[in-house]
């Protein structure tokens, strides 16, 4: 259970950032100078971002659960320590643990340009480290404002090197799918995951008419929504992020889900800023790694 009241007295800044619980899970509202945000403490999930005027830019599932120890439908789940399926435990949760796991808020404030940033760091428990057997903490870094920042940062404390993949898997709310197109990756090798698995490489936008699961290797770039729906861009800047996963299930997938809700599919888009495949991440004793993305909605 969150203690909310202690939250809220080492935290809580009035009228920028309040916390609350429901049905055992704790969230963190915010309030910065020109946008809004809410972030669950079981995952340090993002749950809803928006700049003021505008539609939600996050997407969250009208049919999503908050359940403690259960993933969230929608909004930027953390997949870490690995992405996908565990390469050799087909029992260990898909993504990783990092997202449905209690996360510890050490920071909280605001800056001095009315954007509000927190930090989070993750709570190992004893099933955590059976799976994940390594000193390493984690933390999550979430800056609110116009613009949504997220910085996640591994640290290697152990005394041998260490592999590990990772995505922020933002679900990003659109108008309708099917009028969507993605640039930025035109001309970048992926890994389609719909069907015989191939190899390929993208040729212009991405566009969506059916199950899209794909997974771009060695791109840096920056990629930009474009929602002719809601009219407007979402523009994804990453740094320390070397693949770029565009997801979304259409229709029978989404059916099978439980969680999507009818017709849900059409309402949002999976771009996330990653490391996996051939751009795992390897770090020394005392090394370490941050995967920091940036959004901003533009018309």
């Amino acid at each position: 259970m969150t203690d909310v009241a202690e939250l809220n007295t080492r935290f809580g800044i009035p009228g920028a950032l309040t916390f609350s619980e429901y049905a055992g899970v704790g969230f963190a509202e915010v309030t910065a100078a020109h946008g809004r945000a809410t972030i669950a403490l079981q995952g340090a999930q993002v749950i809803a971002w928006a700049p003021d005027g505008e539609k939600p830019v996050i997407w969250l599932s009208n049919d999503a659960k908050f359940v403690p120890g259960k993933s969230v439908r929608g909004g930027a789940p953390v997949c870490w320590p690995w992405f996908g399926t565990h390469a050799s435990e087909s029992g260990y949760p898909a993504h990783g643990y990092a997202r449905t796991v209690p996360w510890r808020v050490t920071r909280a404030g605001p800056l001095i340009d009315g954007r509000v940033r927190l930090a989070f760091e993750l709570i190992e428990n004893d099933i955590t480290r059976r799976q994940w057997p390594h000193a390493s903490p984690v933390e999550l870094h979430v800056t609110v404002s116009n613009t949504l920042e997220l910085e996640l940062v591994t640290r290697n404390a152990g005394k041998k090197p260490l592999t590990l993949t990772e995505a922020l898997h933002t679900y990003f709310a659109v108008g309708d799918v099917r009028k969507v197109k993605v640039n930025g990756l035109d001309g970048a090798e992926y890994l389609d995951k719909v069907g015989a698995a191939q190899r390929r490489q993208q040729i212009g936008p991405v566009l969506f008419t059916g199950e899209t699961d794909r997974v771009y290797v060695n791109t840096e770039a920056e990629c930009i929504i474009d929602d002719a729906e809601w009219q407007r861009r979402i523009h994804i800047t990453k740094s320390g992020s070397h693949s770029t996963v565009v997801w979304n299930p259409w229709i029978d997938k989404a059916k099978k889900m439980g969680d999507m809700g009818e017709d849900g599919y059409l309402g949002m888009v999976c771009v996330e800023s990653a490391n996996t495949a051939e751009n795992a991440v390897t770090l020394a004793p005392g090394a370490e790694h941050r995967l920091s993305v940036g959004y901003r909605v533009a018309k």
